[in-house]
């Protein structure tokens, strides 16, 4: 008598059954996963570009480099100066640099943020001009914690 070898059609059901509840958890922990990322890489940008402002306001306050317009209370005009330099104190040739580059919104996928200065309503989406207070990212989507990204 021979034995075939193999699988009853009820295991294979059975198999099936588990790989595609075990993909169904998979794929929506991706997207989170990827989302969180993003949400992640946002906060480091706003950080870095927030920490940047501030040692251009502390160095401008300390006289380090040359000072901006009086109106502007010792912040930087735009977030270009920051990456271009500004004279140090008493030198021409030597420049002070805040940021690398004006670094890209995971959310936009551009290098474009919406700007604050510090006479502008906290939530105003519109920048005043003059200079440069606060940055934020000009995604109109919600975080994973229900907060606008342009409240972040």
């Amino acid at each position: 008598m021979s034995r075939q070898r193999g699988f009853t059609l009820l295991e294979l059901v059975v198999t099936a059954t588990v790989l595609m509840i075990l993909a169904s958890v998979t794929v929506p922990l991706a997207r989170n996963g990827l989302k969180r990322q993003q949400e992640l890489e946002l906060r480091r940008s706003l950080r870095e570009m927030r920490s940047a402002i501030d040692d251009y306001k502390k160095q401008a306050e300390q006289q380090k480099i040359k000072a901006p317009p009086a109106e502007a209370n010792f912040y930087p005009e735009s977030l270009e100066i920051l990456v271009e330099g500004v004279p140090a104190a008493g030198s021409l040739s030597r420049k002070v640099r805040f940021l690398r580059r004006i670094p890209v919104d995971p959310l936009t996928g551009k290098a474009e943020w919406g700007l604050r200065n510090t006479s502008d309503d906290p939530t105003s989406t519109s920048w005043g001009g003059g200079h440069v207070y606060d940055v934020y990212s000009l995604s109109h989507a919600t975080g994973m914690n229900g907060i606008p990204y342009g409240e972040w």
